[in-house]
């Protein structure tokens, strides 16, 4: 069991995409529908189903969030370990070009659908960019260390460690390290 005073450089980590293709493959037929039926109702092509089945393509987390929509499922349920038995997570489903940017998955509670928590680190210069979630979804930003730059349709902000943002979510939104270091942040996620 891992324990909030662990340090992150002596964690296990886990990558979400060694999840995904067992959970889509078997979210998808317990909701008895076929690859084609799938990309028909996700808009996420027939090949990179195919390809994520088989645990061999990376996809966005917009494409996870379609996908998991399209099984009548929560996106947690499409990313995580299905042996694990709590709502501890810990799996890292997005990095980004400096080998200090990525994005981790910590856990998931109930919500009106979901709420997730999640730990962020972008290197310098480096910049996430996100697609709409729908209509309702919020996010929490509390910065930890460094700068971060949230470009929003409603507005940039810019958040300094120690400081946070809240938001709806339903708008193009990207994330930009402004610090000359890794800017690192907690992402709440309430849907």
């Amino acid at each position: 069991m891992l324990h909030s005073n662990t340090p992150a450089v002596d964690r296990p980590r886990s990558d979400v995409l060694a999840f995904v293709g067992e959970n889509l493959r078997r979210l998808r037929r317990r909701a008895g529908l076929s690859q084609v039926a799938l990309a028909e109702a996700s808009g996420i092509s027939r090949r990179m189903i195919v390809n994520l089945e088989g645990g061999d393509t990376n996809v966005s987390l917009s494409s996870l969030d379609r996908l998991a929509e399209a099984l009548d499922a929560t996106f947690v349920e499409l990313v995580s370990d299905p042996a694990a038995q709590s709502r501890r997570i810990d799996a890292v489903v997005w990095r980004g070009e400096h080998p200090g940017s990525e994005a981790v998955l910590l856990g998931s509670v109930p919500a009106r659908a979901e709420a997730q928590l999640w730990t962020w680190s972008l290197g310098p210069g480096e910049r996430y960019r996100a697609e709409p979630d729908p209509e309702g979804w919020h996010e929490m930003i509390a910065v930890v260390e460094g700068r971060l730059l949230i470009e929003r349709d409603e507005g940039p902000v810019t958040v300094d460690a120690g400081g946070y943002a809240i938001y709806g979510s339903a708008q193009r939104y990207s994330y930009v390290n402004l610090h000359d270091g890794i800017t690192r942040f907690i992402r709440t996620v309430v849907c």
